[in-house]
């Protein structure tokens, strides 16, 4: 690239945003050290692409990840995401909460595609977020469907099947478990990925929740780990207020 921005003809990056340097080559390599560690099929690896070219495309004008995440998109992003397949092997009914560029419920979605009667349903309050997700369930065939509603909206209307909810950066873990609980309630386990501050969101969340709960270190970030929340009810009679 020597040195120039690498961008889609026509498009200019999103105002405050700049192409890290050499970002291809260094895309290329991230790329190449994750698909080695994966056990999926090319037709998996086809849809994680065309995702990713789509994704890169719609960057320059809508703030989809982190700018300076770019160049380890695969290893930041992707692996991330496919990593919550190793805890719910089985599971093909899914729903993930503000789903943004589509981390993790899009990638989930591909990496499902070839499994007869998946569904992913993809949560987005963003219109132009959720523009994007359709897009991208419509360039990958991934078994997406994406609701453009805010989260507290979607559940109290959706009566199809689940087995699994993610959540991705999105809010804290009592917040979450709050949002999660009308599906956790029919059976649904939650898959959340969190960071660094997880103790300390367990200890709070407890105050309002009994949940079963396994914490799974993550495998692409060592502070990280993913929240397994097998079931949920209130905690008594404690309340948010007192």
């Amino acid at each position: 690239m020597n040195g120039k921005p690498n961008r889609p003809a026509g498009r200019s990056p999103a105002k405050g945003q700049r192409t890290p340097p050499d970002l291809d080559n260094r895309l290329e390599a991230d790329r190449a050290a994750v698909v080695a560690t994966l056990d999926d099929s090319r037709e998996i690896i086809a849809r994680l692409d065309r995702y990713v070219a789509l994704l890169r495309e719609w960057q320059a004008k809508t703030n989809l990840i982190a700018p300076s995440t770019l160049p380890e998109l695969w290893s930041r992003h992707i692996a991330d995401s496919l990593q919550l397949l190793r805890l719910a092997p089985e599971a093909t009914q899914w729903v993930d909460f503000g789903s943004g560029g589509g981390l993790p419920g899009m990638v989930i979605a591909c990496a499902l595609a070839d499994r007869p009667g998946s569904r992913v349903h993809l949560v987005e309050s963003n219109m132009k977020k959720a523009a994007f997700l359709r897009e991208a369930a419509r360039v990958t065939g991934a078994p997406a469907t994406i609701h453009a509603k805010r989260i507290e909206d979607f559940v109290d209307g959706f009566n199809e099947p689940v087995e699994i909810v993610t959540a991705r950066a999105l809010a804290s873990l009592d917040n979450l478990v709050e949002k999660a609980y009308p599906l956790l309630k029919r059976g649904a386990h939650a898959l959340f990925l969190k960071g660094q501050d997880v103790e300390a969101e367990l200890t709070t969340a407890s105050k309002y929740w009994t949940i079963e709960v396994e914490l799974t270190p993550s495998i692409t970030d060592a502070d990280g780990r993913i929240v397994h929340i097998r079931s949920a009810e209130p905690a008594g009679a404690s309340s948010r207020g007192n």
